[in-house]
């Protein structure tokens, strides 16, 4: 990865960010993350696909529901919105680079500001892919996904797909198929669709199940679009339950498996899992990890956290180490992500005002997931993890236990086993067990 020196230099001071080790005290060095190194005979470079979310670190301004703007950076200072864009694009590109985070995703308006009107917006859109194409060939970064944002405009206040005016849905394609087009053009992996508004805040007024054809009539056409014009990528959903509607309809992963079989979608379609949704969800992340990888549709993270005193989508850099060992060990078992990567969701506190604050939320997060990574691999190959889970279930592996798996008996047959058998053996789980073996691994 190039790091281009622009002549006006957003991140002063900051050199690129190297791995030195654990022994390492350096704020602004990698103590667990080393690109290069070899596991599962990937690096982790590969492992991971780090990716840079361009709406939490060079649009978010520290703003919350109760109070304004906390940051002033000075890539969102000049008054044409072009050159204010080009200036966001030059301090995202330097940023990424310092960190060697190859990877970025995007929203429509991330990249530049919209307007009321379609086509002056597809006009702005192009200009600036035009721009990230050479920041993209000057640096060696690459564009992970890319997404429209169909819900903070007040038109999608009722959703974008899921609207009940046809009109709405028509500029929610629009926006789309730019999305799409601007995606293509920067050669993205992937393209993501999630569904801020794609639900409902009462039942009194909504008919759910025209609404959730409609998704699915919109999500076909925009593949077909997608498809049609050269994408070769994967497209996934974003599942979160609430916030900002009531009830979303891609509420977590088992619901929104369940709706890309259903109507069709699933050879094309796999899920991208966001940490914070899966608390908002009333589950772990490790449950929505395992819930995809079983269905064979685990395909990208946002990684970031919540805060357990808060029930909203607090979007915080990853922190638990123990959650994300285990959340490593799923992933490692699947075999990977299949075409994603690791996408900071996440944004820095509203009174961490700093520059270098972006820079710190990112090493310490990639730090994080590295050493996971290792603990997880440790595991794995060293302990007696798999060989217990193994062992629970091997009444299944012979016998008839195994007949049963092939579908070989009937009801009666297994009456007949318990008649002769009688009351089975009482056999731990072993939880507290695994639980230190975890933490003696980390």
């Amino acid at each position: 990865m190039n790091y281009i020196k622009e002549q006006k230099e957003f991140f002063k001071g900051i050199g690129k960010i190297l791995y030195e080790g654990t022994e390492s005290d350096n704020p602004f060095a990698f103590r667990w993350y080393n690109p290069d190194y070899i596991i599962q005979g990937k690096s982790m470079a590969e492992h991971f696909k780090f990716a840079c979310a361009y709406w939490h670190s060079f649009n978010a301004n520290g703003s919350d529901p109760f109070g304004g703007s906390t940051h002033t950076f000075s890539w969102d200072q000049k008054s044409d919105v072009i050159e204010r864009a080009k200036d966001k694009m030059d301090a995202a590109f330097e940023f990424m680079s310092k960190l060697q985070i190859p990877y970025y995703c995007f929203h429509d308006v991330d990249l530049v500001d919209y307007t009321d009107n379609v086509v002056d917006n597809e006009k702005r859109l192009q200009v600036i892919t035009s721009y990230a194409q050479e920041k993209q060939k000057e640096t060696g970064i690459k564009l992970l996904w890319g997404t429209a944002n169909l819900f903070s405009h007040k038109r999608y206040m009722n959703g974008a797909a899921t609207n009940p005016d046809f009109h709405v849905l028509a500029h929610g394609a629009a926006q789309v198929k730019s999305a799409l087009d601007a995606t293509i053009t920067l050669n993205g992996q992937n393209y993501v669709f999630w569904g801020g508004r794609e639900g409902y805040t009462s039942l009194l007024n909504t008919n759910m199940k025209r609404e959730q054809e409609h998704l699915a009539k919109f999500l076909h056409l925009s593949k077909d679009y997608a498809r049609k014009n050269g994408f070769t990528g994967t497209f996934f959903i974003e599942p979160k339950p609430c916030e900002p509607t009531k009830h979303q309809y891609d509420y977590d992963a088992a619901t929104v498996i369940g709706f890309l079989r259903q109507y069709g979608l699933a050879d094309d379609f796999k899920l991208n899992l966001e940490v914070n949704h899966a608390t908002l969800a009333g589950h772990t992340f490790q449950h929505e990890l395992q819930v995809a990888a079983d269905a064979g549709l685990l395909g990208s993270i946002d990684a970031n956290r919540g805060d357990e005193q808060n029930g909203w989508d607090t979007d915080q850099f990853p922190y638990n180490i123990n959650e994300l060992t285990e959340s490593m060990l799923i992933i490692l078992e699947a075999g990977g992500l299949q075409g994603g990567g690791v996408n900071f969701d996440a944004k820095i506190r509203r009174n961490s005002t700093d520059t270098e604050d972006l820079f710190f939320a990112h090493i310490g997060g990639m730090d994080l997931f590295a050493r996971a990574l290792i603990t997880a691999d440790k595991i794995l190959g060293e302990s007696s993890y798999l060989q217990f889970r193994r062992e629970r279930y091997q009444s299944f592996d012979t016998g008839k236990g195994a007949e049963f798996e092939k579908g070989n008996l009937f009801l009666e047959d297994l009456y007949h086993f318990a008649a002769k058998n009688g009351e089975p053996e009482v056999r731990s789980g072993k939880q507290e067990f695994l639980e230190n073996l975890i933490n003696r691994y980390i």
